[in-house]
């Protein structure tokens, strides 16, 4: 047995995901690695791999000392276990056991293969920008954390619309009552940011989104500024009912009228693991099953393809 330790993170309530993360742990213990587990996954675990203790995050194996992170799941489980990650180097390796899967690199059929070639640590790491998020009452920081997809402004209450003002690198734009406010990063435009209708930003690009959701406003158009650049949100003293900051749909706190909340680039990324690195025009293409039939592809001044 070496001392390669290697975090294994699946959503064990589901037979599949539990399924599959038995699978690993077995392939890492037959390898000579030692797998480890977050305290929520522990027991279950356990139990149905019926072959004794397993080291747990936090307790018996520490964030530093990870190779790797093998997560089983969909994007909501990558989201989780870069949480837990957070503060290592370990870079995640997603098999997507969910629906569309932006973050995963494999699919459930290739378990086996992405597990060997994590184990002979043939793969490319690729960094993903992330958001650092503060909220401020007047002065005083009143919370602080991080989001990898985006930090959204929401409304509280369906009943009550919330009274905003915008703001790009110190200055006010517009204001305008809204459902919400989203603050992506370009791994997030294919997520929250997407849906409420903002732009896809190509991961490759240092890149902040502001996305108004539902706005009751002239101008409410998708921003993209530059990746030095800070957004805010405030939540204006007009506002009938209460707002509420999530990132990335995990960590939620209440904002009070008067709220501000600003995002900018956070210094420590997220790492992904990749097996199959490819243009990410491909990822789009394959994961929303885009129509691509009749394209010939580029064709030079001789009349042949390039």
């Amino acid at each position: 047995m070496t001392d390669r330790r290697i975090l294994v993170v699946a959503h064990t309530g589901r037979p599949e995901s539990l399924s599959a993360a038995v699978d690993v742990v077995r392939l890492l213990r037959s390898a000579g690695v030692l797998p480890v587990v977050d305290a929520e996954s522990r027991d279950d675990l356990v139990e149905a791999t019926g072959e004794g203790e397993l080291l747990v995050l936090g307790q018996t194996a520490e964030v530093g000392e990870l190779e790797l992170v093998i997560v089983l799941g969909g994007d909501g489980t990558i989201l989780r276990a870069a949480e837990l990650a957070r503060g290592g180097s370990a870079p995640l390796l997603g098999i997507n056991l969910g629906h569309v899967g932006f973050l995963a690199e494999s699919e459930r059929d290739d378990l086996a293969s992405a597990v060997g070639r994590a184990l002979e640590r043939d793969y490319l790491v690729e960094e993903r920008m992330t958001l650092a998020v503060r909220v401020k009452l007047g002065a005083e920081v009143i919370y602080e954390t991080w989001a990898l997809n985006e930090a959204t402004v929401e409304k509280a209450s369906r009943e009550r619309m919330l009274e905003v003002v915008i703001e790009v690198d110190g200055r006010p734009l517009s204001s305008f009552g809204c459902d919400g406010v989203v603050m992506s990063t370009p791994t997030g435009s294919t997520a929250y940011a997407f849906s409420a209708g903002g732009p896809i930003v190509w991961p490759s690009l240092d890149a902040l989104l502001l996305v108004p959701l539902s706005a009751h406003a002239l101008f409410a158009r998708p921003l993209v500024v530059g990746p030095n650049s800070s957004l805010a949100v405030e939540v204006l003293d007009r506002t009938q009912g209460v707002g509420v900051l999530w990132c990335d749909g995990r960590r939620a706190v209440d904002l009070p009228r008067g709220a501000r909340v600003v995002a900018r680039r956070s210094p420590t990324p997220v790492r992904l693991a990749r097996l199959h690195p490819g243009p990410f025009t491909d990822r789009l293409v394959n994961k929303f099953a885009l129509p691509v039939h009749g394209w010939r592809g580029p064709i030079d001044e001789e009349g042949r393809g390039a």
